[in-house]
């Protein structure tokens, strides 16, 4: 179904197709997962995890799907991310497709319905599975710990995780917030509300050694279960496009999963590391899990190759496992590290 819908969508602006298949997804539409395979089950901050294929924040902004993709088969669906008021985000057009490097530039800038609303979603129908919520701040706020505080304090009591965007580049001096001074009052703020829930912290891929030492350590120590590796990047590897935003998809895939490794070695097996950027296949999936991911997250490749991937990926990554002997997901993480 996707492979002939696929060339009416593209015809559409990126932004519109997307919400035209966010409401077909809301009435029921979409395909439904087989039971997972066994050796795919994994433990992950505590979160038990039928499979390690997560959906990526941005898909589901405003918690509007969440239980369809979790039928589709993902393992886990985090949604957002919101802020604690409602904004429209940057100007349109504000999506592009790079159909020929499979890859998405996009600078949306938090559009969101607020962090009330997606709550109230989730509240009312909260479906069987691991949701986690992605909290971010509002481009116009005096007080930018506040507003995730603010974040997490709202959606503790519906989410199973909560996540800390401090890596979008699309909302201005955000990522000076992975400044270690910062970063570690930020932590703290938002871990005061969470009521032991877990948090994550989002990163950019954009970061040197001195940032990444920087971050694992403020990590470690102000007491996150684990960082989500990476978000979108404002560098353009083997890209002609000149389009501002943060880019996502197949050129991803590389520069993220090498700075998925260094989070690795800094954090030493101490944080769960979620690894983001680029996956499109069981065999990107499987290594990112061997560069130190325990669960991995995906969005873009959606966009081109449809909910058949989800599936496809699974089983293939299942076989991968089998065949180099390793008993669990878990057995394979950081081996290449």
């Amino acid at each position: 179904m996707f492979a002939a819908l696929r060339p009416v969508l593209f015809r559409l602006d990126p932004e519109r197709a997307h919400n035209l298949t966010l409401a077909a997804l809301a009435t029921g539409l979409g395909p439904r997962g087989r039971p997972d395979d066994p050796i795919l089950a994994t433990t992950v901050a505590g979160l038990a995890l039928p499979n390690p294929l997560g959906l990526a924040a941005g898909f589901d902004k405003d918690a509007r799907v969440p239980a369809a993709m979790l039928r589709m088969g993902f393992g886990f669906v985090e949604i957002g991310t919101v802020t604690p008021r409602p904004q429209v985000g940057n100007p349109r057009p504000r999506v592009f497709r790079l159909v020929a490097e499979r890859a998405v530039i996009n600078r949306l800038g938090f559009n969101n319905g607020g962090v009330a609303a997606a709550v109230a979603r989730l509240a009312a129908r909260r479906p069987v599975g691991i949701v986690g919520v992605n909290i971010g701040a509002n481009k116009d706020s005096v007080d930018r710990v506040a507003d995730y505080a603010f974040g997490a304090r709202a959606a503790r009591g519906v989410a199973d995780y909560l996540t800390v965007n401090v890596s979008s580049p699309n909302t201005p001096g955000l990522r000076g917030l992975q400044d270690p001074g910062v970063l570690a009052a930020l932590i703290a703020a938002v871990r005061s509300e969470a009521e032991a829930k877990p948090v994550f912290v989002k990163v950019a891929p954009d970061l040197d050694g001195a940032a990444i030492d920087g971050i694992a350590r403020v990590a470690i120590d102000g007491g996150v279960a684990g960082l989500i590796v990476s978000n979108t990047t404002l560098a353009r590897p083997g890209i002609s496009s000149s389009e501002a935003g943060g880019l996502s998809g197949a050129p991803l895939f590389a520069p993220s999963t090498e700075v998925l490794r260094r989070f690795a070695r800094a954090t030493g097996g101490s944080l769960a590391l979620i690894g983001v950027g680029g996956i499109a296949s069981a065999v990107d999936a499987y290594a990112k899990i061997r560069a130190g991911a325990s669960a991995v997250q995906l969005y873009t490749a959606l966009v081109y190759r449809g909910p058949a991937l989800v599936p496809r990926l699974k089983t293939d990554l299942a076989g991968l496992l089998r065949r180099d002997g390793f008993g669990s997901v878990a057995d394979a993480v950081g081996v290449d590290a």
